[in-house]
């Protein structure tokens, strides 16, 4: 193998170990011709080629924890392979790519509204549904019983991108419209308090690309979803006020903090796929 390629490999496993330089070890004896000819016999085991000075343990020690990852991760494809072959199975196979993410967004953020949209009926943890006060932009929780199905709601749940530059990730951002109209839940701040609201838009347009700051926010939460379908709704606006019902019937849907009094887990039922130009 080249000198430059080991110098290579050396410098990674030299950043990544504990083990100390505080002992030697004398030079192996590569008087096999094979092995001096740059090429190994895989049935006789792997020779690789060091440096003339004397190496550490902790180098010897991170060569040995290589051909273990080595063994486990590459197919023998031939008899034999040159120290060139040799350095692109190390590169491909052993060393470990670290990739720095900016998580700090030097621009304000945006997000962008994806095509596809989830029409569906939400439920809290309680199993009450969702349902709109008429002629009122309220929500209330209530358990409906057998031929009240079609008071529930219905919700247009529309995602979006999220920005590729946020500090925490919540969850997917998402924006609740109401089916077969115009009207959208948001969170403002009202008396200092964030509050849920049902508001008209009457240009759905605005609603594709929303900037930080620009006043569209408060339509936006973020939908955290857990593996038994359990979902949280958390204001992109106001961090750490979630949509949450009470625990009593016909109470008013609200936002909250998490709290025991207040329930802030929802399921969604009847879901089904259809397309922006759809609705």
């Amino acid at each position: 193998m080249a000198d430059k390629d080991l110098l290579m490999i050396e410098s990674y496993f030299d950043s990544s170990s504990g083990f100390s330089d505080c002992m030697d070890f004398d030079e192996l004896d590569y008087s096999d011709p094979l092995a001096m000819s740059g090429r190994c016999d895989q049935h006789k085991g792997l020779h690789i080629e060091v440096t003339k000075e004397p190496l550490g343990m902790r180098r010897v020690a991170n060569v040995v924890i290589a051909l273990h990852r080595l063994k486990h991760t590459q197919c023998v494809q031939s008899t034999e392979f040159t120290d060139h072959e040799l350095f692109n199975i190390f590169m491909e196979n052993v060393i470990e790519e670290n990739m720095a993410i900016n998580l700090k967004c030097s621009e304000s953020k945006s997000y962008c509204m994806q095509d596809k949209v989830v029409q569906c009926s939400i439920c809290d943890k309680s199993k009450r549904t969702l349902v709109r006060k008429e002629n009122l932009p309220l929500l209330l929780a209530i358990t409906l019983k057998g031929g009240n199905e079609k008071f529930k709601a219905w919700f247009n749940l529309s995602a979006y991108n999220p920005p590729n530059c946020t500090e925490i990730t919540k969850g997917q951002p998402v924006c609740l419209g109401i089916v077969k109209s115009n009207l959208f839940l948001s969170c403002t701040l009202q008396n200092e308090t964030p509050m849920l609201g049902i508001e008209e838009v009457k240009d759905k347009e605005t609603l594709k690309d929303i900037k930080e700051n620009d006043g569209m926010e408060r339509f936006l939460f973020f939908r955290n979803g857990s593996g038994d379908f359990l979902n949280t709704f958390e204001s992109v606006k106001y961090p750490g006020w979630f949509i949450t019902t009470s625990k009593e019937d016909f109470k008013p849907v609200q936002m909250a903090k998490q709290q025991p009094s207040h329930l802030q887990l929802f399921t969604l039922h009847d879901e089904t796929v259809v397309s922006q130009s759809d609705i």
